[in-house]
């Protein structure tokens, strides 16, 4: 018998703002349906756009209270903050230049926190947001989602249970072709931001989707990066300023070394990331165009294809799958699986129960100031000319 799953926790609703994420875009659209997916959140507030005409206009297709509808973040951290019925979270989907003033705002009124990556444009203002989060006892969470994949959390409890031995070797790709051509000077939003370095910062490819590579790795891993030496190339446009292809060497504080490759030139691909992690005792791999699927390999046995939603998938990893085996779980699912670890969380310390390190199996501030220093590093090492630099 094929039964569904009840993913909630204890009762209640929280409420949620955002900043960003106006009408159109898509990153926005895939947060407001991952919070609410498991309807332990209701979205009740909103900054939109720095534009207030979009803000109100978006505010209306959601059916907000005009009222809750605001001019700035600012604004509305110090008015949510105010009311008896206000924000319990804020999901800050703006572009990169946005992230770290409207995280900080929402803080200092005391309200958690759920953040696109990268967290900010410096480290510094990375390192501050995790100690204001943690000196006020706030949920961080960066949204870092495809470790909340079945099969990523499966990779990650076959390494940490010593199944494929010492990792010695990591090989990892993040392969997309969409920016080939200057999309950039043809009216397409997300292209004409993220090559823009007062918006993105100080990276394109590296920041948008090499930071996904180090995160995903990390997580499945556990390594830390004792220092990389990475090439960023800014192909596919005329005077591009921030780069759209990189290559990025490793080495790891325990001996092992790795190699990844991120671009958003390599014509063919749409958002290939893919991880190689091998082993003493075998090698393990994820596709995530085929998330349901572990590939795992143990010295001298015939290959594995792990399929997400069988009895065979370590507690953990099964207790994220939503629908029976066969079924495509995606992008969707890792969004509403990152919001219903963040809710759980939020409710039970809303409650003043204790949480544990499952509670917070969730991306944090310390995680995505980690990302942002993996971004510096490695345009660091760029500009000096493709030079191994210190991680810390």
């Amino acid at each position: 018998m094929i039964e569904g799953k009840d993913n909630k926790t204890r009762g209640g609703i929280l409420r949620f703002g955002m900043v960003g994420g106006a009408s159109g875009s898509f990153i926005g659209d895939v947060h407001r349906k991952g919070a609410v997916f498991d309807g332990q959140a209701q979205l009740v507030a909103g900054c939109f756009s720095p534009n207030y005409e979009r803000t109100v206009l978006t505010g209306e297709n959601l059916g907000l209270d005009p009222t809750r509808l605001y001019r700035s973040h600012d604004e509305m951290a110090e008015k949510e903050a105010a009311r008896d019925d206000g924000i319990d979270f804020v999901i800050i989907a703006a572009p990169n230049y946005a992230h770290y003033a409207a995280a900080k705002a929402f803080l200092l009124q005391g309200i958690h926190v759920v953040c696109e990556k990268p967290l900010s444009f410096t480290v510094e203002e990375a390192e501050e947001l995790d100690r204001i989060s943690a000196e006020k006892g706030l949920l961080f969470c960066v949204t870092y989602v495809y470790s909340q994949c079945p099969a990523v959390k499966q990779a990650q409890m076959m390494v940490q249970r010593g199944e494929i031995g010492e990792i010695q070797v990591v090989v990892a790709e993040y392969p997309q072709g969409w920016l080939a051509t200057a999309l950039e000077y043809e009216d397409n939003k997300q292209a004409a931001w993220r090559t823009d370095p007062k918006q993105a910062g100080i990276s394109n490819c590296v920041g948008d989707i090499g930071s996904h590579i180090e995160n995903t790795v990390s997580y499945i891993t556990g390594l830390e990066i004792d220092e990389l030496c990475a090439r960023l190339d800014n192909f596919g446009g005329e005077n591009r300023p921030l780069d759209t292809n990189a290559h990025i060497l490793v080495k790891y504080k325990n001996g092992a070394v790795g190699n990844y490759w991120c671009s958003q030139v390599a014509i063919g691909y749409d958002n290939g990331l893919t991880v190689r992690i091998f082993g003493t005792k075998g090698s393990i791999e994820w596709y995530q165009e085929k998330s349901n699927y572990l590939k795992v390999v143990k010295l001298g046995e015939a290959p594995q294809l792990l399929s997400r939603g069988n009895g065979y998938f370590h507690p953990e990893a099964a207790a994220m799958s939503r629908i029976p085996a066969g079924h495509p779980e995606g992008y969707y699912s890792m969004f509403a699986n990152t919001y219903l670890k963040f809710t759980n969380a939020l409710l039970q310390l809303k409650q003043g129960l204790e949480l544990s390190a499952d509670d917070l199996d969730f991306p944090d501030a310390k995680v995505g100031a980690q990302g942002v220093k993996f971004i510096h590093r490695c345009v660091e090492s760029s500009k000096r000319g493709s030079v191994w630099v210190k991680f810390d």
